[in-house]
């Protein structure tokens, strides 16, 4: 039996909000083609702890690193804890972000500011931290996960949309600042895994919508996320949406 290539042996990767949904299904993903794991969380202690055992059960060392990303202190904190535990520091996902529904007759300045605290500063502050380490051989990668609201807003969800549209802009400048050793791109989900609190009716009229006739699965967006690290050497700047065709539909 041939083995399954494993490209990015040796790489660590440090994903945000890592330890349930899209998060688990990225650092599994990148465990199966190699890559050590930094586990970040903020809430979900239990989740992280089995993921990490799952990890090193692929034969993959892990890291848990628990903090609020709203936290300005826990952003170099983050980074030298995966360097300290895991001698290195290749990939940055992030993947971790704030939603629900707000829209402007409700506008709260304290909330848009959380916001924009955790969807769009923590990943330029993470990818500040981390740039020195990424930047060592020369394929350093940031891949930071929008949303198809960063390109369609959605009025009830207005400060997540615009938090998210930063972060794809956000994507394009930092793609030129850190070229050539870094590349920088983002994801834009669209149904990768519902919210739990959605009932049958709303997840029917969100699909109708889809031309994919489907809605996602985290699977779709991490093998995106593992072609990206392990082949996609000449894309940077990019926001490529994963949405079964909904943003242009």
């Amino acid at each position: 039996m041939t083995a399954t290539p494993r490209p990015l042996t040796g790489r660590v990767a440090l994903i945000t909000g890592a330890a349930r949904r899209l998060g688990r299904a990225i650092a599994l993903e990148l465990a199966d083609a190699g890559c050590d794991i930094a586990i970040h969380f903020n809430k979900s202690a239990k989740q992280a702890n089995e993921l990490a055992n799952l990890i090193q059960d692929k034969g993959h060392q892990s890291t848990l690193t628990q903090a609020d990303l709203a936290d300005p202190e826990s952003w170099p904190a983050i980074i030298r804890k995966t360097v300290g535990d895991l001698g290195r520091l290749d990939i940055l996902i992030n993947n971790a972000s704030i939603f629900a529904p707000e829209q402007l007759s409700e506008f709260n300045p304290d909330s848009w500011d959380r916001y924009f605290r955790i969807n769009t500063t923590a990943p330029a502050a993470l990818a500040h931290h981390a740039a020195p380490h990424l930047a060592v051989t020369g394929q350093g990668k940031i891949i930071n996960l929008a949303d198809i609201a960063a390109i369609k807003p959605w009025p009830s969800h207005l400060p997540y949309s615009i938090s998210k549209a930063a972060l794809a802009h956000l994507t394009k400048a930092l793609a030129i600042e850190l070229a050539p050793e870094i590349q920088v791109n983002a994801i834009a989900p669209g149904v990768a895994a519902f919210p739990d609190d959605y009932d049958d009716a709303t997840k029917f009229s969100i699909i109708k919508k889809i031309p994919l006739n489907r809605a996602g699965t985290p699977n779709d967006v991490s093998s995106i996320i593992r072609f990206l690290c392990a082949e996609g050497h000449y894309i940077t700047g990019q926001l490529i949406p994963v949405d079964g065709g909904r943003s242009v539909s």
